[in-house]
């Protein structure tokens, strides 16, 4: 689940406060159609870390599905709608959340093949001037493009209504894939997943080194209701005793893994 998703899934969770979670099904909020994070066809790196935890816990899964582009989740849904959020960004407050099973950033995008580029690892540097850059408005990387002053040739990319944030990345990817854009800035699992894809090899560069601005790096959680610090303990043991497992599935989706430190983590690693 993006960022955004996260925070829209806040006033599911206020609404069903103080309810127990209703063992033995666990009771997952997601997105039908919200590439890599999930879909109804269980085909998402959120749809098999759920599988992970309802397994461990010994519990059944059941989803209450929601589309991100439609906002909150819809009144008709009610009260306890789920046990969780897959993905929330540590530290918004809007809801309970869990430690820390992952840290990404939202990265740049090139063409391996463009010697121009390489090597380029911060907005700031000077090699990104006069450059065609794809952008999303009201992001933390768009922000800061805006302060180097970069946003004269940027492209901006919208989510269209009735449609996933998925198809907008997607024809980012294809236009730096086709030559059309020396560059963009997405999120890092969308980023990651989706230039994996492309018909030409692209470099996916975590931006950690930014120097100024708004944040770029985060430690996602996972979103729990208020007040309940057993279950919420319990999704912290299987988080803990699981991270290799799960560092496997979020790699096996190309999302970019970094430490605490904002390192990228090797395959297979267990490291946070």
């Amino acid at each position: 689940m993006s960022l955004c998703a996260a925070a829209l899934c806040a006033a599911g969770f206020v609404a069903s406060a103080g309810l127990a979670n209703a063992a033995p099904v666990l009771r997952v909020c997601a997105d039908p159609d919200n590439m890599p994070f999930s879909n109804e066809k269980g085909e998402g790196f959120e749809n098999k870390l759920a599988e992970l935890i309802a397994e461990r816990l010994g519990n059944d899964l059941e989803y209450t599905w929601f589309a991100e582009n439609t906002s909150y989740l819809p009144n008709t849904i009610g009260t306890g709608a789920c046990d969780l959020v897959m993905g929330y960004a540590q530290g918004t407050d809007l809801i309970e959340d869990t430690n820390p099973y992952y840290h990404t950033s939202y990265v740049l995008i090139t063409r391996e093949d463009d010697e121009a580029l390489k090597g380029v690892e911060s907005l700031s540097d000077p090699r990104l001037k006069q450059k065609r850059i794809g952008i999303f408005a009201r992001t933390p990387p768009a922000s800061i493009l805006a302060m180097h002053g970069l946003t004269s040739h940027a492209k901006p990319f919208e989510n269209t209504t009735g449609e996933s944030q998925a198809q907008a990345a997607k024809a980012m990817i294809e236009e730096i894939a086709a030559g059309e854009l020396d560059a963009g800035l997405l999120w890092g699992p969308v980023g990651g997943y989706y230039a994996q894809r492309a018909e030409v090899p692209l470099k996916v560069t975590p931006l950690v080194k930014e120097s100024a601005g708004p944040t770029t790096f985060y430690g996602i959680t996972m979103g729990v209701r208020p007040n309940e610090p057993q279950f919420k303990h319990e999704i912290n043991k299987v988080l803990a005793d699981n991270q290799q497992d799960i560092n496997v599935i979020l790699q096996g989706y190309n999302v970019p893994l970094l430490d605490r430190e904002g390192d990228v983590i090797a395959s297979g690693s267990a490291s946070q």
